[in-house]
């Protein structure tokens, strides 16, 4: 998908202990956390890497690890198990946006000064009040308007090279969807699948499956067939479903949704097929549980039309190309690149 690469991106989420700042989502400025959110978050402006001799600092890995999980400022730091993953894709990001960057100043791009004073005009609204917007620029930019200019102005290089190398060529026409689907038939099968609810009863966890507990489970379980053949409706068995039934379907009023007649038992698909839309199933015994079913619809097996799936075929076709176009840009700009990690 299309990494915006706006003003707003890469300087509104900006991190630090001193400044309220803005974050990725739109919700405006954002307080950071008044406690680093993790030892490994705690900046110094130290190198982290060189791309052809630019240094990117640990202020840089931060805001663009805080884009990737903004949640870590709502629960104080990064989940264990995903930080490091978490900091590499980070690490890998600034350094393609550095990249990106260097290869707009050698193709000599530039920002219009009309589009440069929007750009800073749209960044300005982000915040929700003068203190606020003077609060960053001190803490961010030192005061310096040059300097988030500068920053802006690298931004829109940025997103002008992703523009002209990735998104404008990423476009699919409608003429290529329909190659696409025709070629591959088979994903756009639709099996043959039941939109059903159930009512179950189950023998007690770690109960012995005696010949008591199947016979309590059973009496239970018929006596719920007698009221479940009174409903007259989704709403009248639903009810019932929330009331007495004890699978984990009773809190969506037993509603299975559409399910595919290899993912039910032999017992369901063998009473459904006997059935009509709106008739509630004999009872079903399933090892030691029992379950009563009512068929809402039986959808055969068909193929999906090209009409219903073009649209989020195409949004699909061409996120992909985007990714491999993006892939294939940051590639070649590491092929030619000198980076050190730090």
């Amino acid at each position: 998908m299309k990494r915006h690469l706006s003003a707003c991106i890469l300087l509104l989420a900006a991190l630090t202990a001193a400044a309220q700042v803005a974050s990725h989502a739109p919700t405006g400025v954002v307080a950071p956390a008044t406690a680093s959110p993790a030892p490994a978050l705690q900046i110094g402006d130290k190198p982290v890497a060189r791309v052809n001799g630019a240094v990117l600092t640990d202020r840089d890995l931060a805001r663009e690890m805080y884009a990737i999980f903004p949640y870590a400022k709502q629960h104080n730091g990064f989940p264990k198990a995903q930080e490091a993953a978490i900091r590499q894709g980070a690490l890998e990001m600034i350094i393609f946006e550095e990249l990106v960057y260097q290869e707009a100043a050698r193709r000599k791009v530039t920002v219009s000064a009309e589009r440069l004073n929007g750009a800073e005009a749209e960044f300005k609204k982000q915040f929700h009040s003068p203190d606020e917007y003077e609060q960053y620029m001190q803490a961010e930019m030192h005061g310096s308007r040059q300097a988030l200019r500068k920053q802006i102005e690298r931004s829109l290089l940025i997103e002008e090279v992703l523009k002209t190398d990735v998104a404008d060529k990423s476009a699919v026409s409608l003429a290529q969807v329909k190659a696409y689907y025709d070629k591959n038939p088979a994903r756009f099968q639709q099996p043959e699948s039941f939109n059903i609810q159930s009512i179950s009863f189950l023998p007690p966890r770690n109960a012995s499956a005696s010949a008591d507990v199947v016979k309590e489970s059973r009496k239970r379980a018929e006596e719920a067939l007698r009221q479940a053949r009174t409903t007259k409706s989704y709403q009248d068995f639903g009810l019932l479903a929330e009331k007495i039934s004890e699978d984990d379907f009773r809190v969506n009023m037993g509603d299975h949704k559409a399910v595919g007649r290899d993912k039910l038992p032999p017992q369901v698909v063998q009473a459904l097929w006997a059935m009509q839309s709106g008739q509630v199933s004999g009872l079903i015994q399933i090892e030691n549980a029992f379950t009563i079913i009512r068929l809402n619809a039986h959808n055969p097996a068909t193929k999906q039309s090209l009409a219903d799936v073009k649209t989020d075929l195409q949004t699909e076709l061409q996120k992909r190309k985007y990714e491999q176009l993006r892939s294939s840009l940051a590639k070649s700009l590491r092929a030619k690149a000198k980076i050190e990690i730090v």
